[in-house]
């Protein structure tokens, strides 16, 4: 039996439903939804109301995080509920057959990338976002903040050494791997403004690839999925 929160009820009960709100981690499978040309129903979780400690939410999500996807019609012919976006880029790539390849060695290449991202770049860049856009007035401590800035940095610079040799992120074909990745990269000089602060300039490469990956028509429609502005 297909399961819908009461909250959030669809539009459209035989689509893909996304809970999400457009932060970097929700704005990954926007992305995804978008490059794969799927049909889905989109929610916003409102998570500056709490919306994510919601009983239904959690029903969707036990970590009480954003986002979630169901999708009513698995693989079996059951409802698949999902958290965690490496977990649903995957899932949404072996449904669709796109952006993750078949062939073990290019599938592997693209996976490890895809967990660089999820283990690395997504907890350190957040980490470091938060100390440099909003508790700055929280701390006089300036250990944390120089901790997480230079961890980016060096991340950024794995990314950009790896770019210097690869089209995209996994080799030479756009994948999940860079769907994750991008946003994460994108904020940085967006909604942080830490430009200059983590000389972004410097690396080349990178700005090359993230240049290449937000021109995309896909990726502009999906970064906007579940934004604020349209709850």
């Amino acid at each position: 039996m297909t399961w819908f929160p009461s909250r959030w009820p669809p539009s459209s009960p035989d689509r893909l439903q996304l809970y999400s709100l457009a932060t970097p981690n929700g704005q990954k499978i926007g992305i995804a939804l978008e490059e794969m040309a799927l049909e889905y129903d989109a929610h916003l979780i409102d998570i500056g109301n709490d919306d994510q400690f919601d009983d239904d939410y959690l029903k969707l999500s036990p970590n009480g995080k954003i986002p979630t996807l169901s999708d009513p019609h698995g693989p079996d012919g059951e409802q698949v509920l999902l958290m965690e976006t490496g977990a649903i880029l995957m899932y949404l790539a072996d449904k669709t057959g796109k952006f993750l390849p078949t062939k073990t060695s290019a599938r592997q290449q693209v996976i490890q990338w895809l967990f660089f991202q999820v283990a690395h770049v997504g907890p350190m860049f957040g980490q470091f976002g938060h100390f440099f856009k909003f508790a700055r007035d929280k701390t006089q401590d300036p250990y944390a903040l120089n901790r997480y800035l230079l961890e980016s940095r060096r991340l950024l610079d794995v990314l950009d050494e790896r770019l210097e040799e690869h089209e995209f992120i996994a080799g030479d074909t756009y994948s999940i791997a860079d769907i994750a990745t991008a946003p994460w990269v994108d904020v940085l000089d967006g909604f942080y403004a830490a430009g200059e602060a983590l000389k972004l300039d410097e690396f080349e490469h990178l700005d090359r690839w993230r240049q290449a990956v937000v021109s995309r028509p896909a990726y502009q429609r999906g970064r906007k999925v579940c934004a604020r502005e349209q709850g």
